[in-house]
């Protein structure tokens, strides 16, 4: 990366960050990512989504990080865990996950000033097989997303990927919600929208940071959110589901912040 691309602003206020930027980002999304893999083993029937929830507030400081969730806002968790027909900002308490239910943990964890942002869905128990298939679309459609991430690209590129793919599953993106910038702040530009046309919207260059998130439904993509101002949930009760990756922009494509260090992004592939 040349000098002219350090530390500068695009015309839509989406920062540019040097290549020594990106190793800030790995050690950020590395720490987030191990976390998400170490609570697999703990989502089984008869666990609230509160003890989840307190293990990774455990495992956060141990690691001498900060969770960038906690105080945020207001809100007073480590984590953000949406069951079933909830699409995103799911409040951990004493609700106990039963058989069949899914569930997407979303964490953000501040490592020396940078910030790590995945989540990923997870099966407690037996997973019904609508779900299986609503699980498989939202992951490959965050894939076909990143694919489309080069420089000369834009992000309506990335909404078109994803959202053709999923309307041809015959299910909905959600509209409400969307990927961010990220970096030494939590949110930044651009709004990475999980729909679109290709062509239209910034275009993306070597050293961006953001987040691609897609929410996908099994019915409608309206939403609403509960009294708490959290928790959003599908308006028709349809199951929701979420998986989510930090990336940064290469010369040549996109680099995974918060690649799974054992393979476990996928609650079912290998």
């Amino acid at each position: 990366m040349d000098g002219t691309n350090r530390n500068r602003l695009t015309k839509e206020g989406i920062r540019i960050h040097p290549a020594e930027d990106f190793d800030g980002m790995m050690t950020a999304g590395a720490l987030a990512a191990r976390i998400l893999d170490d609570i697999a083993d703990h989502v089984e029937p008869g666990r609230t989504t509160g003890e989840l929830d307190e293990l990774i507030t455990g495992w956060v400081e141990d690691a001498g990080a900060t969770s960038a969730t906690i105080g945020y806002k207001g809100y007073q968790h480590a984590s953000c865990i949406s069951l079933n027909h909830v699409v995103c900002h799911g409040i951990p308490g004493d609700k106990k996950l039963k058989d069949g239910d899914i569930l997407n943990i979303d964490v953000t964890v501040i490592v020396d000033g940078w910030y790590g942002d995945t989540s990923r869905m997870y099966v407690a128990g037996k997973l019904p097989r609508k779900a299986e298939r609503l699980i498989e679309v939202t992951h490959d459609a965050l894939m076909r997303g990143i694919e489309m991430v080069r420089p000369g690209r834009t992000f309506g590129d990335i909404g078109h990927a994803i959202q053709s793919y999923v309307e041809a599953e015959r299910m909905s993106v959600v509209r409400d919600f969307c990927g961010h910038g990220l970096g030494r702040v939590f949110h930044a530009p651009p709004n990475v929208l999980h729909y679109g046309r290709p062509g239209t919207g910034p275009v993306l260059e070597e050293g961006m940071f953001f987040t691609i998130e897609p929410m996908v439904n099994l019915g409608r993509p309206e939403t609403k959110v509960l009294s708490d101002d959290w928790t959003a949930v599908t308006r028709d009760k349809s199951l929701s589901a979420q998986f989510e990756h930090s990336i940064g922009v290469t010369a040549d494509g996109a680099a995974i912040f918060t690649l799974s260090p054992t393979g476990r992004f996928h609650p079912t592939r290998a």
